[in-house]
């Protein structure tokens, strides 16, 4: 059998278990559900605040096609905020179907119009998303604490007082994290001592790819002559998806006396099922968000699963749609226009 053939199979393989796993973690959120009661919570829904948060979700996306220019420009390459918008909007649309697929296929939307190399804006690319990542662990940590009584009953009721007790306070945290570093630290050195042993392994090159990605990315935005105006946009896109989760919960009378803080929530540990290498988030989002509403805010389990349901259609009707009419132009409008880099 060819390579080439033997990796297609392996990639449709790959997908439809991916896929089936997603699916099997849509059944096991709603199996125990009381269908009728989704629907008509799905129906008494104050969609006013969805569309509201759909509005949040595209100016984010908008702070992101910004954000990538500045990116772009200081290699000296010139984009427009047009372009690069439609651009990551398509990436969306992609990772509707196929997860991390949208990375891909952005930079080639824009390599293609722009005329830019492709691995230069992959490397862009992958300074957002470290970025970013770090911006998520930075959001986890803070949702820890601002949420510990929280947690520690989530904790003591699924994993014993034990746990319960080392999470209950901001020294013990702080501790575990410190330890944490220290062993990503100690895990480092181990591997650079025994460099020459295990070089030649799989999961050692795949490790060292992602650290020198990990540090180009790094040292790509520290030489940024506007570094602060990166920082600046990659808060005002994390508090814009705060908001944009936020306004949803607002949308159902069981869910809308929580707080901004419980939105936050929400957003962290929920963006785990988004990641998930399922497509659309399918499935994983569902059952991450569901039992986040239901473990640790106490709502009740149809409402958890209604919001889960709304929230996620919302999100993947804004990505296909916008997604589609940004291809169209890309495809049929902006291709007579004249690349900026030519």
């Amino acid at each position: 059998m060819a390579p080439i053939l033997k990796r297609r199979i392996f990639t449709i393989v790959q997908y439809l278990f991916f896929l089936g796993i997603g699916i099997l973690l849509l059944w096991l959120s709603f199996r125990k559900l009381d269908m009728q009661e989704v629907l008509n919570d799905i129906q008494k829904a104050n969609y006013v605040w969805l569309i509201f948060a759909l509005i949040f979700a595209i100016a984010s996306h908008i702070v992101r096609a910004l954000r990538w220019n500045l990116l772009i420009n200081s290699l000296n390459y010139k984009t427009k905020l047009s372009t690069t918008f439609y651009a990551v909007m398509i990436g969306y649309l992609a990772n509707t179907a196929v997860p991390r697929m949208g990375e891909f296929v952005r930079c080639g939307v824009l390599s293609k119009k722009e005329k830019i190399p492709f691995n230069t804006l992959f490397g862009t690319v992958i300074s957002e998303r470290i970025f970013d990542l770090i911006t998520l662990g930075v959001l986890i940590f803070l949702v820890i604490i601002f949420q510990i009584d929280t947690l520690s009953e989530f904790l003591n009721q699924f994993f014993g007082q034990a746990a319960s007790d080392f999470f209950s306070n901001v020294q013990s945290i702080l501790i575990f994290t410190l330890a944490g570093i220290l062993s990503v630290v100690v895990f480092i050195m181990v591997v650079r001592k025994l460099k020459a042993q295990i070089k030649g392994m799989p999961f050692f090159q795949k490790i060292q790819g992602f650290l020198l990605g990990f540090m180009d990315g790094i040292k790509t935005i520290m030489k940024l002559k506007q570094k602060w105006l990166f920082l600046l946009y990659t808060f005002i896109i994390w508090l814009f998806y705060a908001i944009m989760v936020y306004m949803p919960v607002l949308m159902l009378e069981e869910t809308s006396h929580l707080t901004f803080i419980d939105g936050l929530t929400i957003l962290a540990i929920g963006s785990l099922g988004i990641v998930a290498p399922v497509p659309g988030g399918i499935g994983a989002y569902h059952f991450i968000v569901k039992a986040i509403l239901h473990e640790l805010f106490n709502i009740g389990a149809n409402a958890a699963g209604s919001f889960a349901a709304i929230t996620h259609a919302g999100q993947t009707i804004l990505n296909v749609v916008v997604g589609s009419l940004s291809y169209f132009y890309i495809g049929l409008i902006a291709k007579k226009e004249r690349p900026l880099n030519e």
